[in-house]
């Protein structure tokens, strides 16, 4: 990555578009590109240090876990044991985890998190973190992902293991929604990827252009389930 930061400076790069796989391993990055007097626009991901940024457009990723957490609230007023797959390294993905546990918690409905591991945002880690979890805990009544892939690796390593706790994940990726109607994935916090890539080159556009622009431009989130998939459509990305 450093060999690629640096590459692009040597090539007079002036703008970069920023979106990090680790939010705050991306840093020393971030500094060279400061250094070298680079602009820097966020999008979908934010760094660890936002003050590099001259303006990010993302998810509303706390309210994307939140709906979530209301909807499971709905579905098992009794509440119940529950797992949470999470990803630490990734601020997306703390704030919808965050956001899942704050819904839960305002519901009033008392829940319990028997499990909760970092899969890493990835299906086959969160497959075989789903697999032991369910193995100690296989009456679990929901299963939480930190994004879609996420939630597929729990709903494979539930079938398999013949148990059918609710499955939400966060994306709205196509994936995910062709399944909502004939499998235990209950729901996703949707997001626009289209909207916020958007969003961030017109902002830059603008700010090429010497206007002033919003440091922090939160694009809007919601739910998915089987009862609105048709409003958004199962073959691309809303």
């Amino acid at each position: 990555q450093i060999d690629q930061i640096e590459d692009m400076i040597s090539r007079g790069v002036e703008i970069m578009f920023v979106n990090p796989v680790d939010a705050d391993g991306i840093i020393p990055a971030l500094d060279m590109l400061k250094d070298a007097e680079v602009t820097m626009f966020g999008f979908d991901t934010e760094v660890g240090d936002m003050s590099y940024l001259t303006s990010y457009a993302g998810s509303d990723n706390y309210n994307a876990g939140y709906v979530c957490g209301e909807d499971l609230a709905k579905k098992c007023p009794d509440g119940g044991d529950i797992l949470v797959l999470d990803s630490p390294t990734m601020q997306s993905v703390t704030d919808r985890t965050n956001g899942f546990l704050k819904g839960i918690e305002d519901s009033g409905v008392t829940f319990n998190v028997v499990g909760q591991q970092d899969a890493q945002g990835n299906q086959q880690v969160a497959n075989e973190k789903a697999t032991d979890l369910l193995t100690a805990n296989p009456d679990v009544v929901a299963i939480f992902g930190g994004n879609d892939p996420t939630a597929l690796g729990a709903y494979a390593a539930a079938d398999a293991a013949g148990v059918s706790p609710l499955i939400y994940g966060v994306d709205g990726s196509p994936d995910v929604k062709a399944l909502l109607k004939d499998t235990v994935l209950e729901g996703t916090g949707a997001q626009s990827p289209i909207t916020i890539g958007k969003t961030i080159a017109e902002t830059a556009y603008a700010w090429l252009n010497g206007e002033t622009v919003e440091e922090y431009i939160p694009i809007e989130t919601f739910l998915v389930t089987a009862d609105n998939v048709d409003d958004y459509g199962t073959d691309g990305w809303q």
